[in-house]
């Protein structure tokens, strides 16, 4: 049974990411459950002064022990300005600053939705760079990158077979890929 936290990237609530993310919870392939992560969404701008005057915020010591619980994790996320949303970034950098960094050694997958045709894979080469700095273990294919993303959703669903089915096809080998990283 694989345990899979996600977190979505955007902030928004009928974001098209927020969408591709629901649409994965509601394809987890047998053997492996997807539940929403506690929002990063109020955490303060990371500021190493702050950190050593008062700790860490209570939302990310949350988000920082459903991703040590989890088995893996899945970032649906947009691409702002051809990067990592700051709200996401800010979250990574946070994490990354605990004694045992939770991402560290984690299966993480990476998924994202955008209006242009790239989909939100500048977003994702840098995510990749981000999470590699702190030695996340990062699925490679297939890729889920969806792109024309205005029209794949509606009613705040995704309806692409496509994209729907390329969702099945990645959780199923992220599944394979998150056995593979326990046994090391």
């Amino acid at each position: 049974m694989a345990n899979v936290v996600a977190i979505c990237g955007s902030l928004r609530k009928g974001s098209f990411n927020r969408q591709l993310m629901n649409a994965s919870i509601s394809l987890a392939p047998a053997g492996m459950t997807i539940t929403e992560a506690p929002s990063c969404a109020k955490l303060p701008l990371y500021n190493f002064d702050d950190q050593q005057a008062t700790g860490f915020p209570k939302d990310c010591d949350a988000l920082h022990e459903a991703i040590k619980a989890a088995d893996g994790v899945l970032i649906a996320s947009p691409e702002y300005n051809w990067s990592i949303p700051s709200g996401l970034k800010n979250a990574i950098d946070w994490l990354s600053r605990y004694k045992e960094v939770s991402l560290k050694d984690k299966p993480v997958v990476i998924q994202s939705a955008a209006g242009g045709l790239l989909g939100g894979s500048r977003m994702q080469y840098h995510l990749r760079a981000s999470l590699t700095a702190i030695d996340a273990q990062l699925f490679g294919k297939p890729e889920v990158i969806v792109n024309m993303a205005a029209s794949k959703f509606a009613d705040g669903a995704l309806k692409d077979q496509g994209a729907l089915d390329l969702v099945k096809q990645q959780l199923v080998a992220f599944a394979a890929f998150i056995e593979r990283v326990k046994i090391r």
